[in-house]
């Protein structure tokens, strides 16, 4: 079993339950997906950016990214319908509790002078929002083989109904959140 995974149900479920009063494990918050988005904005002018992009998140995630296209043109972006904007890719399941870890437990800790990740990333709805600068803290990523370093959203989405209950998800979990 995944060791996140085995995590949520052995500490995080008896915790939460205790702590918010729930009746049935069901109505627990879980995690239900992960979002990982990469703008890729120089892919206008060089259609190759947009592979290379995509190649970095697949190797990040362990899941095929897919190249998103721009849905309107706009003249002051020098942006046409149709050209690559993004590579996103969506985990659920196994790679989800996978990437999740490797993310608290090596990516994060890799972050120059980290004292931890904002906690007002949370969007009302008990989804989290993380911003990282550059693909470089994963270790899949070769040093050597980047041309330029690129930010990436996370976005974890959970079935908390409120911002506290999925603060105190991912604070369970091991998400190591600033105490300003």
């Amino acid at each position: 079993m995944i060791r996140m995974k085995e995590r949520y149900a052995k500490d995080v479920v008896p915790a939460l339950k205790q702590e918010f009063g729930y009746a049935n494990p069901m109505a627990v918050p879980r995690i239900e997906k992960i979002v990982i988005n990469m703008g890729l904005g120089e892919a206008t002018s060089n259609a190759k950016i947009a592979d290379v992009g995509a190649d970095e998140v697949t190797r990040i995630t362990g899941q095929k990214a897919t190249i998103r296209r721009s849905t309107k043109s706009i003249a002051q972006f020098k942006l046409r319908e149709g050209m690559p904007v993004g590579a996103m890719v969506t985990l659920r399941g196994q790679r989800m509790y996978e990437f999740l870890d490797r993310l608290i437990s090596l990516a994060l800790p890799r972050v120059r002078d980290f004292r931890g990740v904002s906690p007002k990333g949370f969007d009302g709805r008990g989804n989290y929002t993380l911003g990282l600068r550059d693909q470089l803290l994963f270790p899949e990523i070769d040093y050597m083989k980047v041309d330029k370093a690129r930010g990436m959203n996370v976005s974890v989405v959970t079935t908390a109904k409120t911002d506290e209950e999925a603060r105190t998800l991912l604070k369970l979990m091991g998400m190591p959140f600033r105490t300003n």
